[in-house]
């Protein structure tokens, strides 16, 4: 369903043990495209992280919310601006503001694990 998209990660450390890392490298190793957020920049699993959505090279059409609560709703503005049809908000990145915020503005917005809910975990 999602092979043909182009997916953000928000939240993507170079951190390994953290779970926008593992989101991140396990959508690279199953072939999506698929392009991580981190505002520090930097890489993971070999591929260039980007510093916000508008840096990202491609239109992006599903965001996975990997960040602190606090940060969602900026979050969520930028894929109001980038034009993102539907957004996941993982477990621990959720924020009744947030998700009212894009469902007002006509994203699809996911309170679940987009990758147990997707049997890629």
């Amino acid at each position: 369903m999602y092979e043909n998209k182009n997916i953000v990660v928000f939240g993507v450390s170079q951190d390994a043990a953290k779970y926008g890392n593992k989101i991140f490298k396990t959508l690279l190793s199953k072939g999506f495209r698929v392009f991580g957020i981190n505002p520090k920049g930097g890489t993971a699993a070999g591929e260039k992280l980007w510093p916000d959505l508008a840096a990202v090279p491609a239109k992006a059409d599903v965001a996975i919310m990997v960040i602190p609560p606090a940060a969602l709703e900026g979050a969520v503005q930028q894929c109001i601006a980038g034009g993102v049809k539907e957004i996941w908000f993982q477990p621990g990145a959720q924020s009744p503001r947030a998700y009212d915020l894009a469902r007002s503005a006509g994203i699809e917005a996911v309170e679940s694990c987009f990758m147990a809910d997707n049997g890629l975990w």
